[in-house]
This record gives C-alpha cells, sequence and structure tokens, in this order.
C-alpha cells in the first residue's frame, strides 16, 4: 500500500462508524485473500464512502493480474466521496461504480464474478445470494460482512449458504463476523 493510499485509508478509518465501513482487520483480511486466491474480478455490493473499495482495489492492482472491481451503492451522495477517494488514490481505473438497489443492478449483472463481497442492507443477504448463486463459476469465493453483528438479520442467509452442499463456508471471528464461502460445484 503507497503511502496515498495508506494516509487515506486512515483517514477513512477515522470514519468507520460514520459510513458502516469494515474494520481495519477485515479489510487486511480480505486484501490478502484477493493477493493470494487468485481472483481477477470482485463484486462489492455496498460501496459507502469507499473504505473497503479502496483496500479491494489495491489488492488486485498489488497483485498485478489486471483485476477489477465493480461496486454498488445506492446512495447517490456516498457513491461521489467513493469515487473521489478512489481517485485521489489513483485507482480509478480498476474500479466500476453502479449505482442503484442492489437487486435490481444484479438481477442485469453483465459479468461474471469471481469474489463477491457483500456490506450492504442485511435483510437483503439471502436475495443477493439467490441472485448470484448459479451465476458464480466454481472456486468463486463469497465473503459477508456483519454475520455475528446482525445475526438476526442474516440468519437465512447464514442458512441458505451453510445448508447448500456447493460451498464450504466458515464465519471467521473478525469485527462484526465475516463469513468466508467457497464455491465447490
Amino acid at each position: 500500500m503507497d503511502a496515498v493510499i495508506k494516509e487515506l485509508s486512515d483517514e477513512l478509518e477515522k470514519t468507520q462508524h460514520d459510513f458502516w465501513n469494515i474494520s481495519h482487520q477485515t479489510a487486511e483480511f480480505i486484501s490478502m485473500l484477493i493477493k493470494i486466491s487468485g481472483v481477477k474480478n470482485v463484486l462489492e455490493i455496498g460501496t459507502s464512502n469507499g473504505y473497503s473499495t479502496l483496500w479491494i482495489a489495491d489488492a488486485l492492482k498489488d497483485a498485478g493480474r489486471f483485476g477489477h472491481l465493480t461496486t454498488i451503492e445506492f446512495y447517490e451522495k456516498r457513491q461521489c466521496i467513493a469515487k473521489e477517494n478512489i481517485k485521489k488514490c489513483g485507482l480509478s481505473d480498476f474500479v466500476t461504480f453502479k449505482q442503484g438497489r442492489a437487486l435490481e443492478i444484479l438481477a442485469n449483472l453483465d459479468f461474471v464474478p469471481d469474489m463477491v463481497f457483500i456490506d450492504a442492507n442485511k435483510s437483503e443477504y439471502i436475495q443477493y445470494f439467490d441472485l448470484l448463486n448459479d451465476k458464480l463459476p466454481l472456486g468463486a469465493i463469497i465473503l459477508a460482512d456483519n454475520v455475528i453483528s446482525h445475526a438476526a438479520k442474516v440468519a437465512d442467509f447464514l442458512e441458505a449458504i451453510k445448508n447448500d452442499k456447493r460451498y464450504q463456508s466458515q464465519v471467521l471471528d473478525l469485527p462484526a463476523g465475516l463469513l468466508m464461502a467457497l464455491k465447490l460445484s
């Protein structure tokens, strides 16, 4: 992570509670996972102010695989902030921004992601999974934040992915809880 990105990352960490950003530990984990897994096309559901977007785009750049991130945000104002943050870091070439309802955008998704990071409307996690499940390739990774902190709101999603024999999944004890699932078949 270069100095400009590190400085902005540190600034954005101060806004964690205002923008519902992931924790620094979760960001570090996702960054490392991208670098070691070989993913190229990442889908992020829930951009907010771009904190996780910055980490994902930087990891794709560092991995040197010409990867790309498509990120979805409902709120136009938050997306504008995220775009500016990504621009400041010189990562714009690695990110496509889509603004609107995630369910509508996912229904018309025009690419196949090999990693999905979910951090948006908790009550819609199950619907995101239902829309993406059959489209994801073998080896795809699903990450979902807030599965411990918002356990009741994501219970149906956790139950569905746990019982789907096509996936191996584990809830990681990172702040707020992070589900990681690997598509096996």
